[in-house]
């Protein structure tokens, strides 16, 4: 009885291992969290591919990122902005990324 007990005590205490196992392997990226839940109202892909886009490198991208973060009123913090651009910067542009 006493085994059981303590099994059951660090079942509740630990969770069950066969239920954390069925959990999704992937969690959706931060940064793609942050543009489809903050920037997805106002930008379509097009926005990304025109002729006359303002982000012209990887350092171009992170200020208009941060541009408008606060334009919308967000409090990104550089963590936030550098996922975000990231993202886009996986999904549209393709500029070698600087870390600074």
């Amino acid at each position: 009885m006493t085994n059981r007990w303590i099994f059951a005590v660090l079942l509740v205490c630990l969770g069950n291992p066969a239920v954390a196992d069925t959990q999704t392997k992937r969690d959706t990226p931060r940064g793609e969290l942050l543009y489809s839940t903050y920037c997805t109202a106002c930008h379509s892909d097009q926005i990304h591919w025109r002729d006359k886009k303002i982000a012209t490198d990887w350092i171009g991208l992170n200020a208009q990122v941060r541009h408008w973060q606060g334009i919308m009123g967000q409090v990104w913090s550089d963590d936030d902005v550098v996922e975000v651009a990231r993202y886009l910067n996986v999904l549209h542009y393709h500029y070698p990324e600087h870390v600074k």
